[in-house]
């Protein structure tokens, strides 16, 4: 009997439109980080793992995929030799993942016992930890708002903090250790803004501030104040919003890094949006699109950084702006852009832009194109993302105030009954 084929490499690489040759490629850059030296993969070693022809890759090998996937190779579907091949569900998925993360904690509690010997807290544990951000990253970009994701972004922060009291370490690991915690902090808010639960947003928001700043890490402190911007926008406290991108887009990093003064002047557009002032928005939109061309786009950045590299950020706030401005024909616009360039994966932020698509629609008075649009975003997260749910329900009273009456009323009324049965 051959070998079993690896169904969960092969579904990641779908989901993140990985071929072969560029996830060898992803892999190569990934050694040369941890090595220094480039690695040797090509498409054949990629289809050997994905065939299953190779059950458990080499430490090297297992290292550069978890840092390119964010995953561990046992979710990656490789097996430890003398194991049994089983792929995961999704519910052993998240079991592993909490278990892994228990386990961490446990090993930092156990070496803070008084009486025994202090061990040495190096950047290996901060590597530890960086891994297990880029999990968070990716479970904030597939589903986001998820209170699941908050709880496991809350738990490493602490994870990171009871780590300063587990042993010796130099500053420069202290600060690395801080910045994590602060980092994880600014998931867990990101995910409570994103699922509209603003009081824990702002618990978190106060840790993450003062992480932050013990961290000195500046692009942390930007994430942190950028997302405080954004959570005072969705609760409409404008001058707060507006106070907040001041702080984000005033910090070193953006002049440093062009890409950071792009994202802080497209937030300060959104919120700009807010206040009708459309010359402003121009403005703040206008420097976005200048910084984003001078920005180097081979830089290294953080991982949270990636749709801004390529426009989809920008071209969100934009849409977000403008469709607060009601300039519904720009905002569609934009709204087409940003879902050209979102990644297959980012299926919050590709749902969103299609409920401010139909929003832009229906604002032009296109009601069958805009219930049509509206109808295109899954189930899955239409019904379990609160902010998608809110943006849909505030459509569906668009639509009946726009066309009372019409069939198209009707339509949307059906499908959307649809998803009460379905979940």
């Amino acid at each position: 009997m051959g070998a079993a084929r690896n169904e969960a490499l092969e579904t990641w690489m779908k989901e993140h439109g990985h071929s072969a040759n560029s996830l060898a490629e992803a892999a190569n850059r990934a050694v040369e980080r941890l090595t220094g030296r480039t690695g040797s993969y090509d498409g054949s070693s990629v289809r050997s793992w994905k065939s299953g022809r190779v059950r458990w890759p080499n430490e090297f090998t297992r290292k550069a995929l978890e840092a390119v996937t964010g995953m561990s190779a046992t979710e990656l579907g490789f097996v430890p030799r003398g194991r049994a091949q089983a792929i995961p569900t999704p519910q052993q998925e998240d079991d592993m993942k909490r278990r892994t993360l228990i386990g961490g904690i446990a090993v930092a509690a156990t070496a803070a016992v008084p009486g025994t010997a202090p061990r040495r807290i190096g950047m290996s544990d901060v590597d530890r930890l960086e891994q297990r951000f880029t999990e968070i990253i990716a479970s904030d970009i597939r589903w986001g708002g998820q209170p699941d994701i908050e709880r496991r972004a809350t738990a490493l922060a602490d994870e990171a903090l009871n780590l300063q009291n587990a042993g010796s370490a130099a500053q420069r690991v202290r600060s690395s250790l801080y910045a994590s915690a602060a980092a994880f902090r600014s998931s867990a808010m990101w995910a409570a803004i994103d699922g509209c639960r603003y009081d824990a947003a702002k618990a978190h928001m106060r840790e993450a501030q003062a992480l932050a700043e013990m961290s000195g890490d500046q692009a942390i402190k930007f994430r942190v104040w950028s997302h405080a911007g954004s959570m005072y926008r969705h609760l409409g406290r404008t001058a707060d919003a507006l106070a907040a991108n001041d702080v984000a887009r005033n910090l070193h990093i953006t002049r440093r890094d062009p890409l950071f003064s792009c994202l802080g002047h497209a937030r300060h557009a959104a919120t700009l949006g807010l206040t009708g002032d459309t010359a402003a928005v121009h403005r703040a939109l206008g420097s976005a699109e200048d910084a984003l061309e001078r920005a180097d786009p081979d830089a290294v950045r953080p991982m949270w950084m990636g749709a801004v590299r390529n426009g989809a950020e920008l071209e969100t706030l934009a849409l977000s702006a403008h469709l607060r401005l009601g300039n519904f024909e720009q905002a569609e616009a934009h709204a087409h852009r940003s879902l050209a360039l979102l990644r297959p994966q980012m299926r919050r932020d590709r749902a969103i832009n299609t409920a401010r698509l139909a929003h832009a629609q229906l604002g032009q008075g296109e009601a069958d194109a805009a219930a049509s649009t509206a109808m295109k975003v899954p189930a899955v997260v239409a019904t379990r993302h609160a902010r998608v749910a809110r943006m849909l329900k505030e459509f569906g009273a668009a639509l009946r105030a726009t066309a009372p009456g019409d069939a198209v009323v009707q339509d949307w009324t059906e499908h959307t009954a649809t998803w009460r049965t379905a979940t």
